[in-house]
């Protein structure tokens, strides 16, 4: 197929043929993530029915199992929202905000200058898990069974580590293993296995 015919028939994207990430179209939906199990998650909640949000919040929740080392429960999610019955544009805020005890005082009785970068006392309190409630209570046509149903599955029922996953982990694996030793003996198997499946991850999924 020619440029001129390629241009021809891809009408709604970018006319040039070179890229360094593909631009997609689709009739009937399109979904995009940063792990291929997710993507494909959140087409089948469009091919069963669900609307553009359930799938959104669908293919999430997927990512907090699937790539552990860049989604998680505990972290945030600002979400720009557009729904043509509305008419404009909404943001849902979830980032986490600080404790009310992180005050200046508190770290400097601890003997502290600067936020810690791990550990309690840098943590926020969590965003994610409500915003994206929200988000499904809000604008979403699914049942929160039908849209949390697939993540559950992977936890309980394992998927393939991305390498970089493995990587992540045993960049911090002596802090886990001094800190965090729980946590430890969960990832250090984890690592392991090219499908991770462990007892925590199923008990996670049955809560």
């Amino acid at each position: 197929m020619t440029d001129e015919m390629k241009r021809h028939f891809m009408t709604n994207i970018n006319p040039s043929t070179f890229t360094t990430r593909p631009e997609i179209e689709g009739t009937f939906g399109v979904v995009t993530t940063t792990h291929w199990i997710a993507t494909a998650v959140g087409m089948g909640i469009l091919e069963r029915g669900g609307n553009a949000f359930d799938a959104g919040v669908a293919a999430a929740f997927t990512l907090q199992v699937v790539e552990p080392h860049l989604n998680g429960p505990g972290g945030d999610v600002p979400v720009i929202v557009y729904d043509v019955k509305r008419g404009k544009p909404e943001v849902i805020c979830g980032q986490g905000v600080a404790p009310a005890g992180a005050t200046i005082a508190h770290y400097r009785s601890e003997g502290l200058d600067l936020v810690p970068g791990t550990g309690l006392l840098a943590a926020c309190v969590p965003g994610t898990f409500e915003s994206w409630m929200l988000l499904l209570r809000d604008y979403g046509s699914l049942s929160l069974r039908e849209v949390l149903s697939p993540a559950i599955g992977y936890a309980q029922n394992g998927y393939p580590l991305v390498e970089r996953a493995n990587a992540t982990i045993a960049t911090v694996a002596e802090l886990f293993r001094t800190y965090w030793p729980t946590s430890a003996a969960v990832s250090s198997r984890s690592t392991s296995a090219y499908l991770l499946r462990s007892s925590e991850s199923t008990e996670w999924s049955e809560t």
